[in-house]
């Protein structure tokens, strides 16, 4: 049995007063609690959600590529762009001209390719505000290339259906080095270098919020110091490598071998997760960016296994458009 498409598709309807209540736990969790829409606080509230769970740039039917959603109260933060990121958006219920933040892990193209795309489809949508991205070297020279691809569209339709113009609503910031990177009334983001051969400019963030501390793994290696970074947070967003659908995954790509190394070399198994999520003491462990993401037979249970044998805690199969609410 392949894993299941998520079952949460309700719209996050932003500035409401009350929400529905969230799915705090994977199938194998129902038992997990969960507030009452009476239980919730207004629209302060944190929620994350899980864009898109599958990892890799490969498009496949059930799984989106990487992207993740945090909302802090009603302003969105979006944490990687990969394809499908404004349509998953959508179908969240976040409305495309709300967006104000985007931050991107590392450049490599599940995580990046529908950034440029992501701001140019909020401005078709209304967009009048300014929007802020933050990424590794590289992300201001990726800004001005995509505005440069879209001059004729861009302008075209300035002229033709009076749009502002959307090249200066976006502002694109390098980050040069771990960090801070970015404070504002509602949350302080900081960023954390890890190991993802060959890319060296790599990063995790950590999301201070009012409902608590979200840190988002990125693509990474085993890095024991990732949970030194992640100490005490209230949620860890991880990625998972199950080692039994390596091969499986490698025998169906040209380049095996080359590909069967890159990934031992650039994640992290479902037994180091456990390992860095049990060391930095985190309430609550979501697995995402699955690889494999989208192997026939692999259950919630068999990711669950390898981070059960060093992780105790709070534990979240990640499924598309989960949403988890804060604090948890």
């Amino acid at each position: 049995m392949s894993r299941p498409r998520a079952a949460t598709r309700r719209g996050l309807l932003l500035g409401a007063a009350a929400l529905a209540a969230p799915r705090l736990a994977s199938a194998q969790q129902a038992s997990a609690q969960q507030a009452t829409p009476a239980a919730r606080p207004p629209a302060a509230r944190t929620r994350l959600v899980l864009l898109g769970t599958k990892g890799g740039p490969r498009v496949g039917i059930e799984q989106a590529n990487p992207a993740n959603l945090l909302l802090v109260g009603d302003t969105p933060y979006v944490i990687d762009c990969g394809y499908g990121v404004s349509r998953q958006l959508v179908r969240a219920g976040v409305a495309l001209p709300s967006l104000r933040h985007v931050f991107i892990t590392h450049h490599h193209s599940d995580h990046n390719l529908e950034y440029g795309n992501l701001v140019y489809n909020a401005w078709a949508g209304g967009l009048r505000t300014p929007v802020d991205a933050y990424g590794p070297r590289g992300i201001e020279q990726m800004t001005r290339d995509f505005w440069s691809m879209n001059r004729f569209d861009v302008e075209t339709r300035m002229a033709d259906e009076g749009r502002p113009d959307p090249r200066n609503l976006l502002t694109a910031h390098d980050i040069e080095g771990p960090g801070p990177v970015m404070r504002d009334e509602r949350v302080r983001v900081t960023a954390f270098r890890t190991p993802h051969p060959p890319i060296v400019d790599n990063y995790a963030y950590k999301f201070e919020t009012p409902d608590g501390v979200v840190v988002f793994s990125g693509d990474t290696a085993y890095n024991p110091a990732l949970a030194e970074f992640a100490k005490g947070a209230d949620v860890l967003v991880h990625e998972a490598m199950l080692l039994s659908g390596v091969d499986d995954l490698a025998r169906r790509n040209p380049n095996a071998a080359t590909m069967r190394q890159h990934l031992l070399d650039s994640h992290t198994t479902t037994e180091d997760v456990g390992r860095v999520a049990a060391r930095a003491g985190v309430k609550l462990l979501v697995l995402s960016h699955f690889v494999p993401g989208d192997m026939p037979g692999v259950t919630d249970a068999m990711w669950e296994e390898g981070v059960r044998r060093h992780y105790a805690g709070r534990l979240i199969v990640g499924h598309d458009l989960q949403e988890i609410a804060l604090p948890v």
